[in-house]
């Protein structure tokens, strides 16, 4: 149980400089696609070093609402910079890297159980699964829909129902460890492509390539900004 009388923590300084961006974005009417000041701007106007700045601009980064163009500025990737509460966003990058390699260890072997005892049935459903994430993709919706489907589809086809319960043991933070991934700028579309490969393998009934091709995709997956991001004290 927590202690009722741990020490109360304070508010550092970048986490105010969040919360006043929230309030400049909401009190400008600013909307996706729209400009924030500069890091040196910002620093002046709110009497604050540029390394709180520049932090708190990463926490934003790493939650996908704005986007840093080296030399280019910091531009809003949606309607509001209201995200998860930097705790939060701190308790996730501390489970996430056991999350992957879990999905590693598992989806790589259930891709080569795929491969080998796939019907065409499960080649449907794969198939449906990629032709879903390719109409969100074009519609500019987010995709996680049709990525549950496809890795639901693959696990389905392995017929291993302890490998199955395993996975239904951590979808949430299956789910999790998606939504990081696939709001990488670019990221749909890349996952997309990998998952075609997987599934080619798959239907040529290859185990290998499909272990191969599903160990290539989760290493895509790994790469999140999250994890490149180190919390200050």
């Amino acid at each position: 149980m927590p202690e009722p009388l741990r020490p109360l923590g304070r508010p550092r300084l970048y986490e105010q400089v969040l919360h006043r961006l929230r309030e400049y974005v909401s009190a400008n009417g600013l909307g996706k696609g729209d400009k924030l000041p500069t890091e040196r701007d910002l620093a002046e106007r709110l009497r604050v070093s540029r390394a709180s700045v520049k932090q708190a601009i990463v926490v934003l980064e790493v939650q996908g609402l704005v986007d840093v163009r080296q030399g280019g500025g910091i531009f809003l990737r949606a309607d509001t910079l209201d995200g998860e509460p930097v705790t939060e966003l701190v308790e996730r990058r501390r489970r996430l890297p056991d999350v992957l390699e879990a999905r590693e260890a598992l989806e790589t072997k259930l891709a080569e159980l795929a491969a080998q005892r796939r019907t065409e049935e499960d080649l449907r459903r794969i198939d449906a699964a990629l032709e879903l994430m390719a109409e969100l993709i074009e519609n500019g919706s987010g995709v996680d829909e049709g990525d549950r489907r496809f890795h639901e589809a693959i696990a389905a086809a392995a017929r291993s129902t302890l490998l199955a319960d395993f996975m239904k043991a951590i979808a949430g933070q299956v789910a999790e460890s998606r939504r990081e991934s696939l709001r990488q700028p670019g990221r749909p579309s890349r996952s997309l492509a990998q998952h075609r490969a997987i599934a080619e393998a798959i239907r040529a009934g290859d185990g290998r390539a499909a272990s191969a091709a599903m160990r290539r995709h989760l290493k895509t997956v790994a790469r999140v900004r999250l994890l490149d991001w180190t919390p200050e004290d």
